[in-house]
């Protein structure tokens, strides 16, 4: 058997891609030309170990000038003991830095919520329809962003494009507390919007490049539990900031959006230092040291290329192309998770959106009402990382999907009919309180998203889809609730009765197209000789999760 020998990792962050590969100096690998028998059989936890695959992903890997292609080895062993010490190194130094920027994401679109629990309406002369329309401008300009955003991202890298996006919106969030009528509300709102638009789909895209596909869920999840910490923080601070009010002839509201600006901010700035480009590139002038030794490195690369090649069939500052992109918008096999994203973000995002609202019109203070929305951050926190590392446990996505509509049909049920919405203020509050913890499978997902793309190309587009389809929820969310059925919005609580309905058959009918779609690409690959598979992975002009040799998870 031919042996590898063990080049040095180049470590520089360089300011491009070009200087990357410019600078970089890669072993050149000797051809496998003796193997033993019982590998040249494929392994599902190593597909390299063909030799044919091996040859073809070193071609993709060269020609596409991936960046980590030097490290790249189908024979490298190392002891389960190291993987495990060196996932958590990335837990500390990756999916940690996420959770901090994911931080700033959500106090700076959710502190809105608090604004309006104090005196923002009364201040600016709004209305709860008025509170729709910005709410509608928000998500309108975060939706029109996304496309655009993950563009800039794929071309620069999400180490520098990311935390250029947090400073900005954070600087136009901090001049909230300034606005002073209806124009300067909806403003503010669209630029926020157009700032943070794409950040969800370039931090996971970032996150894609260090973990495997069964331990993305679970990193997700603690990037989505990010955002109820965040909620019960928000809380607990809106709850001391508030009582501001007067100092300086500021209101409360406008203390809140000034202070959580500049802490947003300072994580912005923080950004530049916690990201990187690679798990080959984590020295610069902010790294003195590189995060990894060269063994290290070449572990986090091949662990994360033998759970999916496709991960270097692009390398990290390559835009995509006008074909690139309609390519991945024309793969309708990820059009049933796309429609999944339409409808399970609507029934919690609903009562989350107006849960303050609705809880002081049920007669709670200001003060309290911040506090009361606690309990369902934490219900979503603790639903969250259960069906996630589940979902790790038993890897199938589509059962745990379930849990959602399974918990939500008879608890909406319930808010939609019960005549003792006004009389019962803790009945009601208990009801909504369920509603808004109610299971939060987005993680699942998004990394069901992600795995099922089977290329960076699609990978990058797909999940700036799929968070579309998440904004048009969101945009359909806030307007659910009108004046003219309020108090009760007895009309809105049986729309989100029946969106929470629809997501039942729609799991279902995703689970079972996956399902049928391996069926048929099992029986054309089972009817191909040995000969025919070999030339077909070699030639095959099929990309991504079109590759026959591709199966879909669900």
């Amino acid at each position: 058997m031919s042996t590898y020998t063990e080049g040095k990792v180049d470590h520089e962050h360089n300011s491009s891609s070009s200087d990357v590969e410019k600078n970089k100096s890669y072993p050149v690998h000797e051809e496998i030309n003796s193997i033993d028998e019982s590998l040249t059989k494929p392994d599902p936890k190593n597909p390299f170990l063909d030799r044919k695959v091996a040859e073809h992903y070193r071609q993709v890997y060269e020609e596409s000038q991936y960046e980590c292609r030097g490290v790249f080895d189908p024979h490298f062993t190392w002891d389960p003991a190291e993987e495990r010490k060196i996932v958590r190194k990335l837990d500390y130094r990756v999916a940690l830095s996420a959770c901090l920027m994911f931080c700033a994401l959500q106090v700076d679109r959710g502190n809105i919520a608090q604004a309006v629990s104090d005196t923002l309406l009364q201040d600016l002369k709004l209305t709860t329809d008025d509170f729709n329309t910005g709410n509608t401008i928000f998500f309108v300009s975060f939706l029109f962003a996304e496309l655009p955003s993950q563009l800039i991202s794929k071309a620069l890298g999400p180490d520098i494009f990311v935390p250029i996006q947090i400073c900005l919106w954070s600087i136009v969030s901090l001049s909230q507390g300034w606005i002073n009528n209806k124009a300067s509300f909806y403003a503010t709102r669209s630029l926020i919007g157009i700032l943070e638009g794409g950040f969800i789909a370039d931090l996971v895209l970032w996150l894609s490049y260090f973990y495997t596909s069964k331990e993305l869920p679970i990193r997700l999840s603690w990037f989505w539990s990010t955002l109820s910490l965040v909620s019960i923080a928000a809380s607990l601070a809106a709850f001391g900031i508030l009582r501001l009010k007067g100092h300086l002839g500021l209101a409360g509201w406008r203390w809140l959006f000034i202070i959580e600006g500049i802490f947003t901010l300072l994580v912005g700035i923080a950004s530049f230092y916690l990201m990187v480009p690679s798990a080959v590139q984590t020295k610069s002038r902010l790294h003195p040291k590189s995060w990894f030794t060269d063994r290290e490195a070449k572990i986090v690369v091949n662990r994360v290329l033998r759970d999916d090649p496709s991960k270097g069939d692009m390398h990290n500052r390559q835009g995509l192309t006008p074909k690139m992109i309609w390519k991945s918008l024309i793969d309708y096999d990820l059009y049933p998770i796309y429609a999944l994203g339409l409808f399970q973000y609507g029934p919690a995002l609903v009562l989350e959106t107006y849960q303050t609202i609705n809880l002081r019109e049920l007669g709670f203070s200001t003060l309290n009402t911040n506090l009361l929305t606690i309990p369902s951050s934490v219900i979503s926190i603790i639903f969250l990382l259960l069906i996630t590392w589940l979902s790790e446990k038993v890897n199938n996505r589509a059962l745990l999907c379930l849990s959602l509509p399974i918990y939500a049909i008879p608890l909406m049920g319930v808010i939609a009919f019960w005549e003792g919405t006004m009389t019962n203020k803790w009945g009601t509050y208990t009801l909504i309180t369920l509603m808004v913890g109610a299971p939060y499978i987005h993680a699942i997902l998004v990394a069901w998203v992600s795995t099922n793309s089977n290329s960076i190309r699609s990978r990058s587009v797909a999940s700036t889809v799929y968070n579309i389809s998440v904004q048009i929820a969101a945009i359909y969310s806030k307007n659910v609730y009108r004046s003219d059925d309020a108090p009760i919005y007895r009309r809105g609580n049986m729309q989100v009765f029946a969106i929470a309905v629809a997501i039942l058959p729609l799991i279902i009918i995703a689970k079972f197209y996956y399902i049928w779609r391996n069926n048929r690409r099992d029986k054309i690959w089972n009817a191909m000789s040995q000969e025919e598979q070999e030339d077909y992975i070699n030639n095959t002009t099929d990309e991504g999760n079109k590759r026959l040799d591709f199966r879909f998870v669900h």
